[in-house]
């Protein structure tokens, strides 16, 4: 049973990724253990299939899962994330 506390605390469930510069009209799904990635560009998919690699890699070194993770933790992994990818 859950307590009043338990359902005030913020948690990540899942992450959402959205590309909006896809001209050639192929649709792009990408789902993985932490997100699900839609639309864009080849590259622009190709660029969030990496972020969500590094984030999910950064998070199993920590020996964590998301849920474990906190939301500040899970925001600061992401930008990690972010800046490793390649340009």
């Amino acid at each position: 049973m859950s307590t009043k506390s338990d359902r005030n605390q913020r948690q990540v469930i899942g992450l959402f990724g959205v590309g909006l510069d896809n001209k050639d009209e192929h649709t792009r799904i990408t789902r993985s253990e932490h997100f699900v990635l839609l639309g864009g560009s080849a590259e622009t998919h190709e660029q969030m299939q990496d972020t969500a690699i590094r984030f999910s890699e950064a998070l199993r070194d920590q020996g964590k899962t998301l849920q474990e993770t906190s939301v500040e933790e899970v925001i600061d992994l992401l930008y990690e994330a972010v800046e490793k990818r390649s340009p």
